[in-house]
């Protein structure tokens, strides 16, 4: 009895993974048979772009500067119109002194500047040049808990550290509410830029030069900043007296918009500053 032929030794390239009685593709001018894997990728279609989140876009310096715009033009609108003479924000102050020492007093400079960072810092991000509506009414809603959180913390230092404060000296010199509604949206704006946007990174980065690690400069950063920012509260003549109880809050309060700043971005911090201080300022 003649023993059955052994079966011919299989090619790899023949496994091809098709479906049963699947038709091979054929290439019309070659003649030969596609192979699968190819027609899926020739097939296939590119999965859809993703849409970032609300808290990704709050994050990025395209909305931030859509956000505080109305910071920048209510403050340096409202100083205009109340006067020159009116009493601007300390760290507004220093900064255009800053530029004037540079040679460069232009009065619309400042915040051009500003503006004109942010665009920079957003180009260098490689982030999406779009910004929704809706992503600025959430920014707005939570600046306003960020802030109603800080008066909750002010609220709760009262009650562990009981203190006359007396007076606002600077509170006094913009009399009006107008007045002090524009000094607001200052604070909040050149105060974010000046101590979070511009010194809190610098200080970071010397402390990394100076051989701290990048947690420990971080935190590092936040407390020197923290302490200067409640310090510039006293210097000039419409400082406030010094006192150790606005000194401590005013640097918890630092502490709090550094937090913001790395943990939500630049708009959310300079909002929820602004909304903090029209909270208290003006009820």
């Amino acid at each position: 009895m003649p023993l059955p032929e052994p079966p011919s030794p299989r090619d790899p390239d023949d496994d091809v993974d098709a479906l049963p009685g699947a038709t091979p593709r054929i290439d019309g001018e070659t003649g030969l048979e596609i192979p699968c894997d190819a027609v899926d990728a020739a097939t296939s279609v590119a999965p859809e772009q993703e849409i970032p989140s609300y808290r990704a876009l709050s994050r990025t310096p395209l909305t931030s500067l859509v956000f505080t715009l109305p910071l920048v033009l209510a403050y340096e609108g409202g100083v205009l119109m109340l006067g020159r003479g009116t009493p601007r924000n300390g760290a507004d102050v220093w900064l255009r002194q800053a530029l004037d020492a540079l040679g460069f007093g232009a009065y619309f400079l400042l915040p051009a500047l500003t503006v004109v960072g942010l665009l920079a810092w957003h180009h260098v991000e490689h982030d999406r040049w779009h910004f929704s509506p809706g992503v600025l009414m959430g920014m707005a809603g939570e600046s306003t808990l960020w802030a109603l959180l800080l008066v909750a913390l002010a609220r709760l230092q009262e009650r562990l550290w009981p203190l006359d404060m007396g007076p606002d000296a600077a509170l006094g010199a913009w009399d009006s509410f107008a007045a002090r509604l524009v000094g607001y949206c200052g604070a909040g704006l050149y105060e974010e830029v000046l101590f979070r946007l511009l010194m809190l990174p610098a200080v970071a980065w010397m402390l990394r030069r100076l051989g701290f690690s990048a947690s420990g400069a971080v935190a590092g950063a936040i407390a020197v900043t923290s302490g200067i920012f409640s310090l510039a509260h006293y210097v000039g003549p419409l400082g406030d007296a010094f006192d150790p109880y606005s000194f401590t809050f005013r640097v918890i309060a630092g502490v709090f918009f550094a937090l913001i700043f790395l943990g939500r971005g630049f708009g959310i911090a300079a909002g929820t500053h602004a909304i903090y201080d029209m909270l208290v300022g003006l009820s």
